[in-house]
């Protein structure tokens, strides 16, 4: 008997850290799967789920992508020798034809560019990116309201 091929939703890794003000404050159009250049009390803390994205912001410059405002705290154990700062600037890992679209809808359009979640695939750590709007008060309302109206339908439709 033949095996059923699952279809996973997302990406499909195991998540360390989701970014819910970006959801919520902007309209995501579009994402990117990057990799991160990371040291090794970085991965540790990973491992450990220290992560925080809230106030992450992704810029672009000399044609490389980095994030910065991301916190990663250090573990206690960490290594004495090695100084750990926990929101530096780290080195996204994009292709060129990623960073140039990027970079185009950000000075054409003025979208701006979020780091959405971190999670692991293969061993690796990789952050989730969107390119996002800026949402008016309205629209906030509008999307709650949305999201409402949705649950009370699943809700009712499920009662019968």
């Amino acid at each position: 008997m033949a095996k059923k091929n699952k279809k996973k939703k997302g990406h499909g890794g195991k998540q360390i850290a989701t970014n819910k003000v970006a959801r919520h404050d902007y309209f995501i159009e579009d994402t990117y799967e990057a990799g991160m250049v990371l040291h090794g009390w970085e991965v540790k803390s990973l491992r450990d789920g220290r992560a925080q994205l809230k106030e992450g912001y992704v810029f672009i410059k000399n044609g490389e992508a980095f994030i910065s405002g991301a916190q990663i705290t250090p573990l206690l154990s960490a290594s004495t020798h090695v100084s750990p700062i926990a929101t530096r600037i780290r080195k996204l890992l994009l292709h060129n034809h990623e960073i140039a679209k990027l970079k185009a809808d950000v000075d054409r359009k003025g979208y701006s560019i979020l780091p959405l979640s971190l999670y692991w695939k293969n061993n690796h750590v990789k952050l989730e990116i969107g390119i996002g709007k800026g949402k008016k008060q309205h629209d906030k309302r509008a999307t709650a309201k949305e999201q409402d109206w949705n649950r009370d339908k699943a809700r009712i439709l499920k009662g019968r």
